[in-house]
């Protein structure tokens, strides 16, 4: 799964569609929602009635305002909290979407919502990154970056469990770009009681919870 170009924005559109008829006397009715364009029509074969114009109907396609509009705008009247209940619970994960509620579940299961979709950015943000790998399974398993990464395997997730359910409902909203997280485009972080070396060469963006994130 390739990061690298912006992920399109998964917008749906839908369509109606009406013909105009006409009676004897040139009258016309349509759909009461239906769009009609009316262009004048191509010429036929055969000379044409004089005096009497030729219209055609044609389908004038129109997204619905609420499916046209970017998924983010629509979540702007939730808390991060209702749209995080209103995530899917089930559905199987592809594996990309899997790493990166993996991520978010171990590094970050015992936070606040907001500490844990922070997290869910980074990992977004790298596989956005031409500094970073791909896809978010290739960039948690990057040796030595993440601690719970022993190997290159991820430890088994206790699936039943809530804060699984709510790692994968964050991890639907990171990587959908459904909420704004002040980690913005961050591509590092630590915890706070710690103090890495590579930190005083980064510049900070913000403190979340109990994670410092940088650019």
């Amino acid at each position: 799964m390739n990061r690298k170009p912006h992920r399109a924005a998964v917008i749906a559109a839908a369509a109606t569609m009406s013909f105009m008829i006409f009676g004897t006397d040139g009258s016309g009715a349509y759909a009461q929602d239906s769009t009609v364009t009316m262009l004048p029509a191509q010429a036929e074969s055969g000379p044409a009635d004089a005096g009497e114009p030729r219209f055609v109907a044609e389908e004038v396609v129109q997204p619905l305002a609420d499916e046209a509009a970017p998924a983010a705008a629509r979540s702007r009247s939730l808390s991060l909290g209702e749209l995080v209940s209103g995530m899917p619970a089930d559905g199987n994960l592809s594996s990309d979407m899997r790493c990166l509620a993996e991520a978010i579940y171990f590094e970050a299961r015992g936070e606040p919502l907001a500490g844990q979709l922070a997290v869910g950015r980074v990992v977004v943000n790298r596989a956005e990154s031409d500094a970073f790998p791909d896809d978010y399974c290739a960039v948690v398993k990057q040796p030595a970056q993440f601690s719970f990464v022993k190997g290159g395997r991820i430890p088994a997730v206790d699936t039943r469990s809530q804060a699984w359910q709510r790692a994968v409902a964050i991890a639907r909203i990171a990587h959908q770009e459904l909420w704004d997280s002040p980690a913005r485009d961050a591509l590092y972080f630590h915890a706070t009681r710690v103090h890495p070396r590579w930190a005083r060469t980064k510049l900070a963006r913000a403190t979340i919870e109990r994670h410092v994130f940088y650019r």
